[in-house]
């Protein structure tokens, strides 16, 4: 449709066909503005390029951002595995010093009753001494 030939080929047609004269003027009107079309491809072209470089520009701003957020929740995450594992020991030895404990009161209970029946026995004995050298 933009070469002349078509457009000396169309003009030719509305003046050939079958029609009346208002629709004919009409088509030679909207035939004629055709000629003065330049396509604007190239500015439509620049266009996609700008926003395909900001696109490619804000998509490497985001990746590195990520990058750098993985970075930083790798090492978190290996400094609470860290702390994790130092809080744990430190349980499981307080854990064996309560057991330990109480072993200890239950040995130190059963001394004190060892104790308390020695010491009636022993009682029992100084009486009878002091009843035998009376």
């Amino acid at each position: 449709l933009q070469s002349s030939s078509a457009m000396t080929a169309l003009r030719k047609m509305t003046v050939d066909a079958d029609m009346n004269s208002v629709d004919r003027e009409m088509l030679t009107s909207f035939l004629s503005q055709g000629q003065g079309y330049a396509p604007q491809s190239g500015q439509i072209v620049g266009i996609l390029k700008q926003m395909k470089d900001t696109m490619e520009k804000n998509l490497a701003e985001i990746t590195a951002a990520e990058e750098e957020a993985i970075k930083t929740f790798e090492a978190l995450m290996a400094a609470k595995k860290k702390e994790i594992e130092a809080n744990t020991a430190a349980l499981e030895s307080k854990l064996e010093r309560v057991g330990q404990t109480g072993l200890d009161i239950v040995q130190m209970k059963e001394d004190l009753d060892d104790t308390k029946k020695a010491l009636a026995e022993d009682k029992k004995f100084l009486a009878e001494l002091q009843k035998g050298c009376a």
